[in-house]
């Protein structure tokens, strides 16, 4: 059951799109990410490109390209789980290239 303090995202199908605390606690290990919680809304919402992972299929990495971040220019990449009855975020962080696999979906 998921914690009402948490956000739900919705992503660009309108999939709703949980993260657990721990994974929260986790994407806040790194310092760029404080504060990035409405980015990561963004980038599910409206990415840019969608990749999924050459290991797990059902592992997507939505990406959006930001000119400006608290480390520069680059890509926000959001990990998300897909499965058949629930979705949720693995990660996210900035960098400076997109993750390798297939488009599964480009704007």
């Amino acid at each position: 059951m998921s914690d009402p303090e948490l956000p739900v995202f919705t992503d660009h199908e309108g999939r709703s799109i949980r993260i657990s605390d721990e994974r929260r606690q986790h994407i806040l290990e790194h310092p760029e990410m404080i504060g990035q919680l409405g980015r990561i809304r963004e980038v599910l919402l409206t990415p840019q490109t969608i990749i999924v992972t050459n290991s797990d299929p059902s592992v997507h990495v939505y990406h959006r390209l930001y000119e400006q971040t608290p480390v520069t220019r680059k890509y926000l990449l959001v990990a998300v789980k897909i499965l058949e009855d629930d979705a949720f975020i693995l990660t996210a962080f900035y960098s400076s290239r997109m993750k390798k696999g297939a488009i599964l979906w480009q704007a």
